[in-house]
């Protein structure tokens, strides 16, 4: 009684939607099926997923409901869409106990989840623990997710387990542990190789089930090592003999043929194992021939396994025999009105002609009606065919008919492919010139400007060095049978360019040669060509060079030349044209025309164009000269591959190394910590202002002298130049004073002590003969040669100007500029307004070693008294007069005019009486430490 209750709940799920499956599962299904477009079907899949999100996540759903749910979202997945928020619901599905719920998950994770999924993880305990379950169909089930989702980082988790299940007592499970074993193997070859020995003992399975899976692994073993397996051709021949004698079960017949997959395998592990081996070939002889008498042709299972064993005898060591059998199977294929069959043959007729060529020859009918094939596919395959089929004895009839065809085609490239093979066979196979002549020009008339341009190269080749014998005789027909075709033939409209340079070529070089044809006539011919085709600038050049050539060839001769008008007014066309080529080329004319006989032949001689030029490569026809040369000591030369990198001593003598490849990604060097000056305090009448550090700037090393940017408000005309002053841009900066990348800088003083000067914040330009070598990259070399013809404009503004920073640089860093910090009254001073003074000049002043630069500021306050000769010098007479000139009372006005009162820099004491002081303290041998406060105070106010 309660079985028929549980038929009657089954017969009721059934009539419901059958399967277990709920109506509303088998409602979608139909709707999608019957969408019209696919943004319905795109609308009612969404809206299916927005269902399966709000009902997948209820509490309490029975698992029937969630088995169905799992299988909604495999729907979804298989419609494209994205499912991925019920992965974890089927993973959780493959740690149920039941087992078609089980299943189901399984399913579901190897279709939806890949080997690199992050929920892969979760999976692998569940397999290990499925893999040792005494029910076969849960570890069957464990295995196919071993061959889908198992990774090389989780293949030892499982290697174990796998291996044992190749003893199991199910055949299945042995058979999926074959696969699994396979799939490692093609995903780490490393991990299974000390078990590759199981696939041999598998290959002896009592189930032919075990065995057909074990040719899998072999296959792909044998391909990587065919001498490792060499000892098992005899094996595979028992079992591919039993096979074909039908001692498998009838189950594993298909279409009343024996096993025909795993005939299939056989013969391609066979194959591999006989090619080049003829001990080994012999053995598979018979077997194969038994094979190919046993297949049944009448049906497509019959016919790849007779395709395989063609494969096969090409591959292994011939055999006439076995050659003739598989000729039968190829006539037989060729004869069908399948298309597939008649493909397969001509694929099976292209491996066999490597083995006899002679076989081709009986097929030639038979392969030349499959090009009247609609299938263009057959069609492609035949034309490959037909090239490598092709002989002396049926050269017109392929060509012909390739010829034919290229002209019924639209498919361009097809087209152009065709047009190649038919000028290589006519060069091969060529029968006769006239044939040779007007296939050429058939090929040239239909296909166009598709012919590639080496085809017009090689028969301009081919007609001036004629068919490569000795016979000058037919080398002479050869050329007069293409100008009476081409003089046919140049009159017609529209003809391709190529065909056009052809033509104009072969008027050039051979026109006249056999005086059938006056010069006056062929210039005339090509005159029109040049008209008539004026929008092409490479025919007209063609036919410019052939005229050229002929009246050369007429001087040359000595026979009078008459140039008919046309072709005058066509020089003279071209002696103005836009076309530089062009213009040359009728340059060239007239002055060949100008030339005497003897000349002219020398130019341009006759027939020569094929003639081998020897090119020099080593030059040495200059080896004297460049003797005499390093003899009066010039520098030899070095190649390039040796001078890249090297920098031109010449102008880069301070350069001490050479840049690397490659661009530089390394940080800028470092400045110097601050170094504290120590202040000593100095006698002063005044105490309003207190003693601050000047502003420190990257002196010279050398003898060279900076002038500092100072101006007095009393010397309303006073200018300086800032030759070699370091250059400061940017708006004043209010902010307090940091710590700068330049606050510590080495200056050299009058007496050549050296002091360092702790400075406020400063981005200052260093002087341009002292700064280390700038690295200059070969490949930024290279950039310059090929944007400027060569590094060495850069390379000499690198040496003069030392790490210059660009003009760009300077205007979008505007808060570097320098800022001083004065305390006057309380007051604090907004630094000195310092702008952009312009590029400065690589020249700068260099001083004599006794030079006070105090002085130098007591010089330039008194612009009209000239400077001592021992003790300073007039600055602004040893500066150059450039446009560096800068106007320094101008930037002190700004400096005013932005809320300063002007009244406090012309406070203190006198300005000459300070520096005198401080110059005669100087001179005494005493070097201040510090700055001077009552001088800074009258400068700066």
């Amino acid at each position: 009684m309660e079985q028929l209750k549980t038929i009657g709940r089954e017969l009721a799920m059934g009539s419901q939607g059958g399967f277990g499956n709920s109506k509303e599962f088998l409602d979608l299904v139909k709707s999608i099926g019957e969408a019209r477009s696919k943004a319905e079907e795109d609308r009612i899949v969404l809206t299916e997923i927005e269902t399966l999100k709000r009902r997948i996540v209820e509490p309490d759903i029975p698992k029937r409901k969630m088995k169905e749910y799992i299988i909604r979202l495999l729907y979804i997945e298989m419609l494209g869409h994205d499912a991925s928020f019920g992965y974890i619901h089927a993973v959780k599905m493959t740690h149920d106990d039941n087992l078609h719920l089980k299943r189901t998950g399984y399913l579901a994770v190897t279709l939806m989840l890949n080997e690199d999924h992050d929920l892969i993880i979760l999976i692998v305990n569940t397999i290990q623990k499925d893999l040792k379950s005494d029910n076969y169909l849960v570890v069957c089930a464990a295995l196919n997710a071993v061959s889908r989702l198992i990774n090389e980082e989780t293949i030892p988790a499982v290697l174990n387990q796998v291996v044992e299940l190749l003893g199991h007592a199910k055949e299945a499970v042995r058979r999926k542990a074959i696969m699994a074993l396979h799939r490692f193997y093609q995903k780490s070859p490393s991990s299974v190789m000390h078990l590759l020995s199981n696939f041999r003992q598998r290959l002896c399975d009592n189930d032919p089930g075990v065995m057909g899976a074990t040719l899998c692994p072999l296959f792909d073993l044998i391909t990587t090592d065919v001498s490792s397996y060499k000892d098992l051709v005899v094996s595979f021949v028992s079992i591919l003999k039993q096979v074909i004698e039908r001692r498998l079960p009838k189950s594993y017949d298909y279409h009343q043929m024996p096993a025909p997959f795993i005939q299939i395998k056989l013969l391609k592990i066979l194959a591999l194992l006989g090619s080049g081996d003829k001990q080994a070939s012999e053995q598979m002889y018979t077997v194969i021939n038994e094979t190919i008498k046993k297949c049944d042709s009448s049906s497509n299972i019959g016919n790849a396994v007779l395709y395989e064993c063609i494969c096969c005898i090409s591959s292994i060591h011939s055999n006439p025999k076995l050659v003739e059998a598989a000729a039968d199977v190829v006539s037989k294929l060729l004869k069908s009105d399948s298309h597939n069959l008649r493909y397969i043959g001509i694929d099976a007729l292209g491996r066999l002609i490597k083995i006899s060529p002679d076989i081709a020859e009986k097929h030639q009918l038979a392969v030349i009606d499959c090009l009247e094939d609609p299938d263009d596919t057959l069609k492609r395959k035949t034309f490959e065919l037909l090239y490598k089929m092709t002989k002396s004895s049926n050269v017109e009839v392929i060509v012909d008919r390739m010829i034919d065809y290229m002209i019924s085609i639209n498919d361009n490239h097809f087209k152009t492919d065709i047009a190649s093979r038919c000028v290589e066979l006519a060069e091969q196979f060529a029968p006769s010139n006239q044939w040779f002549i007007q296939t050429m020009n058939k090929v040239f008339e239909h296909a166009g400007d598709l012919v590639n341009v080496k085809v017009a190269h090689n028969l301009m080749r081919l007609i001036a060095e004629g068919f490569g014998e000795d016979d000058d005789t037919a080398d002479s027909q050869l050329r007069s049978s293409a100008v009476e075709s081409y003089l046919r033939i140049i009159g017609e409209p529209k003809l391709p360019s190529a065909f056009l340079q052809v033509i104009c070529w072969v008027l050039g070089e051979y026109g006249t040669a056999d005086g059938k044809y006056s010069a006056s006539y062929i210039t005339g011919k090509l005159c029109d060509v040049a008209e008539a085709y004026s929008n092409d600038e490479t025919v007209k050049a063609y036919a410019v060079t052939a005229i050229m050539k002929i009246y050369a060839f007429e001087m040359a001769a000595g026979r009078k030349v008459d140039m008919l008008p046309e072709c005058e007014s066509l020089i003279e066309g071209l002696l103005a044209s836009h076309s530089t080529d062009l213009q040359q080329r009728a340059y060239e004319l007239q002055a060949v025309i100008g030339l005497d006989a003897r000349a002219v032949e020398s130019l341009i001689p006759t027939d020569a164009s094929c003639e081998d030029i020897e090119i020099d490569k080593d030059l040495s026809f200059l080896n004297n000269y460049v003797q005499q040369a390093i003899e009066r000591g010039c520098q030899p030369y070095l190649p390039e591959r040796e001078r890249s990198g090297m920098i031109n001593v010449n102008n880069f003598q301070d350069y001490h190394e050479t840049s690397s490849h490659g661009l530089k990604f390394e940080a800028y060097e470092l400045s110097l910590p601050p170094v504290s000056s120590k202040i000593i305090p100095t006698a002063s009448s005044s105490t309003e202002l207190f003693s601050t550090p000047e502003p420190a700037y990257a002196r010279d090393i050398h003898r060279t002298t900076s002038v500092p940017s100072i101006s007095d408000t009393s010397s309303p005309g006073l200018k300086l130049r800032l030759d070699g002053v370091q250059k400061k841009w940017g708006r004043p900066t209010h902010s307090t004073p940091g710590p700068s990348a330049a606050n510590s800088t080495f200056q050299e003083t009058g007496n050549g002590v050296t002091q360092v000067d702790d400075g406020s914040t400063v981005n200052s330009k260093p002087d341009y003969s002292k700064k280390p070598q700038v690295e200059i990259s070969s490949e930024k070399k290279k950039l310059a040669a090929s944007l400027f013809g060569g590094s060495s404009q850069s390379e000499k503004r690198s040496s003069s100007s030392g790490h210059k920073v660009s003009k760009a640089t300077q205007r979008s860093k505007p808060g570097l500029g320098h800022t001083s910090e004065t305390v006057v009254e309380k007051v604090v001073q907004p630094p000195p307004d310092l702008l952009d003074f312009g590029e400065p000049t690589s020249s700068s002043v260099s001083l004599p070693p006794t030079v006070d630069p105090f002085m130098q500021l007591e010089g330039l306050i008194e612009s009209n008294q000239g400077s001592s000769s021992g003790q300073s010098i007039d600055v602004m007479n040893s500066l150059p007069n450039n446009e560096d000139t800068v106007d320094v009372l101008s930037g002190f006005s700004n400096l005013t005019s932005s809320g300063t009162d002007s009244a406090q820099f012309r406070k203190g004491p006198n300005l000459k009486e300070s520096l005198e002081k401080d110059a005669l303290v100087r001179q005494m041998g005493v070097t201040p430490l510090s700055q001077n406060p009552n001088l800074f105070k009258d400068l700066l106010g």
